[in-house]
């Protein structure tokens, strides 16, 4: 099947590959019609009659679609609005680009734990200050240790193995509950977390910013954790509460936290976070690696061949939990 499609990525990131993507759909569907908008004006223009887009499509770009069957998000987890209401109620089917981060985000996060269960995050300031100190620091060894993943998705999976093979023993939540996952020792519904959360040596978040998950990490949860634990954010900044986080770690509720995202970024170089004792951060870079322009052309086109095809596509998104 031939169809209309508009490719809109005003930011310009390379690793979406506009430019190329033309002509290697022409190769794999000879009868499609791209159009590569470069402002609003001309994706609005564009936009009324395509049968599929990719990229920024916000509400003044997407009331103008007359006969839109598929969007597809240039990330995985879009800017706060880009799930707009007349976007959730249509019939339009949005996929996006979860996945292509899997081991990338997994990495940053066991160097997390790491640096932790060995203690770096004290001796790095005493190595900028030319101090030769061996502070009193209680070991974590994992092998003994409980890492409990919050979203066990993609990424979660995928931390999953990475904890396993260090010999800890993992723990998870989340909505889409299965009977047993590999590398999972136990696995819960959200509903059921509470009573898992005081057993684990670091509370690892990989889950994406949703209606329930705004604010979901905040002065009650961090109240249940062990005084000796470790936060792990590398979900979405929405989910913490940056300010019950900075009190949880400066009254003792818990031990340290690693943060890669943040409900403000970049952090404001005045936030008491960044002094808070047993902090770790990291401005928003846990995705970073090589091959994942690759990646993200090769589900874009293996998703453009389904649509000509009328094959289910890839990473369809659940509008009204934006994930």
């Amino acid at each position: 099947m031939s169809f209309k499609l508009l490719l809109y990525a005003p930011d310009g990131h390379p690793e979406h590959n506009l430019q190329t993507w033309p002509e290697a759909l022409k190769n794999l569907i000879p009868d499609i019609e791209v159009t590569v908008a470069d402002s609003e004006g001309e994706a609005i223009e564009s936009i009324r009659d395509v049968d599929a887009a990719f990229g920024n499509i916000g509400p003044t770009i997407f009331r103008h679609a007359n006969n839109l069957k598929w969007l597809a998000c240039p990330q995985a987890g879009p800017p706060a609005g880009w799930y707009h209401s007349d976007l959730i109620s249509s019939n339009v089917v949005v996929t996006n680009t979860r996945d292509i981060y899997n081991d990338h985000i997994s990495t940053h996060i066991l160097s997390f734990i790491l640096a932790f269960a060995r203690g770096l995050n004290l001796y790095f300031p005493h190595q900028i200050k030319g101090e030769w100190r061996r502070p009193n620091y209680p070991i974590v060894h994992l092998p003994d240790s409980t890492v409990l993943i919050i979203g066990i998705g993609g990424i979660g999976a995928e931390t999953a193995r990475l904890c396993k093979s260090f010999g800890m023993t993992v723990i998870a939540s989340d909505p889409r509950v299965e009977d047993s996952l590999d590398f999972v020792d136990e696995l819960v519904h959200p509903d059921e977390v509470d009573f898992l959360i005081p057993r684990a040596n670091f509370v690892v978040s990989t889950v994406p910013e949703t209606p329930r998950t705004q604010n979901y990490f905040d002065k009650t949860f961090f109240s249940k954790m062990k005084n000796e634990a470790y936060f792990i954010n590398i979900g979405r900044g929405a989910t913490v509460v940056l300010d019950d986080l900075n009190e949880g770690l400066r009254e003792g509720d818990l031990r340290g936290a690693a943060l890669d995202v943040f409900q403000i970024e970049p952090l404001p170089k005045d936030h008491p976070l960044w002094t808070a004792p047993g902090i770790l951060i990291t401005p928003h870079v846990a995705g970073e690696g090589p091959y994942l322009p690759e990646r993200r052309t090769e589900l874009f086109l293996e998703n453009c061949k389904r649509f000509s095809d009328g094959k289910q596509l890839m990473n369809i998104v659940d509008k009204s939990n934006w994930f």
